[in-house]
């Protein structure tokens, strides 16, 4: 057992509390364990799943918790989940969970705070990036002395900027044509614009038809491409799971999902627990959100947006 003070000092990677760590398997233990080592982090303990909750009782005081999951969800991989959630949420550790792409939807079904950090099919990269922000933004964090980390967290904050600057242009979309800052009540149905599903379909027809000629990164555009994507299953009456809206999203899973989580944090999106399913979560537009949509497909009538 580890006992370690609750305030920050200016610690090294090596002085600071370790990382605690659980797999789905040995091969998933293994992999974590190479991403944790080589970010100069001390292990406290590498556990299977099944005693993995038992063991984070035990640890008085841990940087980070990382949870590595392979193949299909296993018993006991819901309630460490909803573990590791509630301990993010409370500060007590920065929390990454990595899985396969066949598991967003049980793993975005039981992860709500903001503080865990999703890793889905990540390289390298990816991995050492989603570490590095879950240490930089845990409700009580220790100063880090690794700059990568700034960095992260640099990209992090930019990141939520750009979707407050997308929020505050559907805000003033959704009010309509010269309206004032201040909040406007909600708009009836009835006076919603019409908008048709094939008109939001050709759109985004339209920009997958770009990859054929230049590089889909060229055009990288997460927040607008889900966007879209849920107005079109809003407008069919249709329901998005996570993962679906992170393939439309037309980026990497975990970049995907990190757009998701501020776009929900921002309230541009809502999830909706799925009453028929507990391991899967959908995901709508907020009213304003959509009503800003309509409008501006209203406007810009039959021109090509994409």
């Amino acid at each position: 057992m580890y006992a370690y003070p609750s305030e920050p000092t200016d610690l090294t990677y090596a002085e600071r509390p370790p990382v605690l760590f659980a797999g789905s398997s040995a091969q998933a233990l293994g992999k974590a364990a190479r991403t944790i080592e080589a970010s100069g982090l001390r292990v406290a303990d590498k556990v299977l799943l099944a005693g993995a909750i038992d063991r984070i009782e035990r640890q008085v005081s841990a940087t980070a918790l990382w949870v590595e999951l392979d193949g299909e969800a296993e018993a006991g991989c819901e309630a460490l989940l909803q573990r590791v959630d509630r301990d993010a949420a409370a500060g007590r550790y920065g929390a990454v969970v990595a899985a396969p792409s066949e598991l967003i939807d049980i793993v975005t079904a039981q992860i709500q705070d903001s503080n865990v950090e999703l890793v889905i099919e990540g390289d390298d990269s990816d991995r050492a990036t989603a570490l590095a922000i879950a240490l930089a933004t845990a409700a009580s964090p220790v100063r880090l002395s690794d700059i990568a980390a700034d960095r992260s967290a640099a990209r992090l904050r930019q990141l939520s900027e750009e979707v407050g600057r997308i929020a505050s242009t559907l805000a003033r979309l959704s009010t309509g044509p010269g309206a004032t800052s201040q909040p406007a009540p909600a708009m009836g149905a009835e006076e919603a614009p019409q908008v048709s599903a094939e008109l939001v379909r050709s759109v985004i027809r339209a920009r997958r038809l770009r990859a054929r000629y230049f590089s889909e990164e060229l055009f990288a555009d997460p927040a607008w491409d889900m966007l879209l994507d849920l107005l079109q299953a809003e407008i069919a009456q249709l329901r998005v799971p996570v993962s679906s809206l992170c393939i439309a999203a037309a980026v990497p899973a975990t970049t995907a999902l990190r757009w998701l989580k501020t776009m929900v944090h921002q309230g541009l999106f809502l999830r909706r627990a799925d009453p028929h399913d507990g391991r899967r979560v959908f995901v709508e537009l907020a009213p304003q959100t959509s009503a800003a949509l309509l409008r501006h497909f209203a406007e810009v009538g039959k021109v090509a947006v994409v």
